[in-house]
């Protein structure tokens, strides 16, 4: 539609056609509006009845609610309207009429449940609010992958279909290829870190990831987006220095471009974090979770960290913050333990105060000390031969990690469920749409 003008850029004294969604039709008697809403905003079409063609008022004031509209006119000042302009039109079109029941109301108000409005999500993103969210998503990936070049770092793209998991274990989705058992992969991890030893060296992943676990929180997704970083001779505190570079980098891109969506939102001051996010170690973590009392029985060293700990940890700090130094026992295989400690591990993650959104650490580049760690966790060192062979062949050391993406819009939005800020969730229940 070449001549179209989006509504945001109707000015009095233009000639336009706009095309959008019927927004909302309010017929005064002798006078009356249709709301025409596109990508950018509404715009108030006025019909004079007595001074109009009645086809031209029939056409325009008996449309169904969310038809898809064409209309041409001259645009006039109007403060009363809600944009200060309004269309008095030449001509109205309908170019898709809505049926006249909705599975939902578009307008909000009428409110509708989380069920419904995935089952309808083309309807629910037609709100603000909900529109804002996604709109907040693609800027923070934006954002995100213009820190990654600031840091030097190549945009990779690893397969997603996989002979064995990364971590192993049971929580793998399993498909026939071509006569042969695979998986869908669970994480990028030994594909990015088979980059780091090639001579790309530093490297970034925005892309899927797949874990069959059982649960149905409103925090965790079957399929979720994994924002991943892996660069050669970098230990775990450059690691970590990356992550709060690019996730403040996210904060700061929806500061500075998405003043728009934030007041959608409800947000009256939105500020990215500052100053260096605390850095805890493990065992100091488990000691001021203990002492704030919210767990009935203490957490000894080798515990993981319930749900219950994590939030009173996080209210107790405030901020973003680090927990470091995990023990090796509860860290994946590829973990490096610390030279002087083989009992602690190079691993750490980082903490919004509400959950966990990034875990990472130094990796193991030794090919014997590799394979003692798979060993150790009852993996079959021969199963990712594709892998290990590699570290023979000179593999530098290397750290990086992952970060949930729909972890990260939740927590920076304050969403109730993780599947608010995803468009077509994945979960136990939800295969369709």
């Amino acid at each position: 539609m070449q001549d179209r003008t989006y509504t945001a850029d109707a000015e009095p004294g233009d000639t336009v056609t706009v095309a959008g969604w019927a927004h909302e039709i309010r017929d005064l008697g002798g006078i009356a509006f249709l709301i025409v809403r596109d990508t950018t905003g509404k715009i108030q079409v006025k019909f004079e009845k007595d001074e109009m063609d009645d086809d031209l008022v029939e056409t325009g004031t008996d449309v169904n609610r969310e038809s898809v509209v064409k209309v041409s006119g001259d645009v006039e000042e109007e403060p009363r309207a809600p944009t200060d302009v309004e269309i008095v039109p030449d001509s109205v079109e309908v170019i898709a009429a809505a049926e006249p029941e909705l599975p939902l109301d578009p307008s909000g108000k009428v409110d509708a449940d989380l069920s419904t409005r995935l089952d309808n999500r083309t309807l629910d993103l037609r709100k603000d609010e909900q529109k804002a969210i996604f709109e907040i998503r693609a800027e923070i990936l934006r954002s995100v992958r213009e820190a990654f070049r600031e840091l030097g770092s190549t945009e990779i793209n690893t397969p997603k279909i996989v002979a064995t998991g990364t971590e192993g274990g049971t929580e793998l989705f399993p498909i026939t290829y071509f006569g042969q058992e695979a998986f869908m992969n669970q994480s990028p991890q030994l594909f990015k870190q088979l980059m780091v030893g090639s001579g790309l060296e530093r490297v970034f992943e925005i892309g899927p990831i797949f874990r069959a676990e059982e649960h149905n929180t409103p925090r965790h997704l079957n399929e979720a987006t994994s924002i991943d970083f892996e660069s050669a001779f970098f230990d775990y505190e450059d690691a970590m220095d990356a992550c709060e570079t690019v996730v403040k980098a996210a904060y700061e891109g929806v500061a500075e471009n998405c003043q728009a969506e934030l007041e959608a939102l409800g947000y009256e001051e939105f500020e990215a974090p500052s100053g260096e996010f605390p850095r805890l170690t493990y065992e100091e973590a488990i000691e001021r979770i203990n002492a704030t009392g919210a767990l009935d029985d203490q957490l000894v060293w080798g515990d993981d960290l319930p749900t219950e700990g994590e939030t009173a940890l996080g209210d107790d700090v405030g901020s973003h913050y680090f927990i470091t130094d995990w023990p090796s026992e509860i860290k994946p295989f590829y973990i490096k333990d610390h030279d002087d400690d083989p009992e602690l591990s190079t691993g750490f993650d980082l903490m919004h105060p509400s959950m966990e959104l990034v875990s990472g650490g130094q990796r193991e580049h030794r090919y014997d000390r590799l394979v003692e760690g798979f060993e150790q966790q009852g993996l079959d060192p021969e199963a990712f031969d594709y892998y290990t062979k590699m570290f023979k062949y000179g593999m530098p050391p290397h750290a990086g990690w992952g970060l949930g993406g729909e972890r990260l819009v939740m927590t920076m939005l304050g969403l109730e469920n993780i599947r608010e800020a995803v468009l077509f969730p994945r979960d136990r229940q939800r295969l369709s749409p």
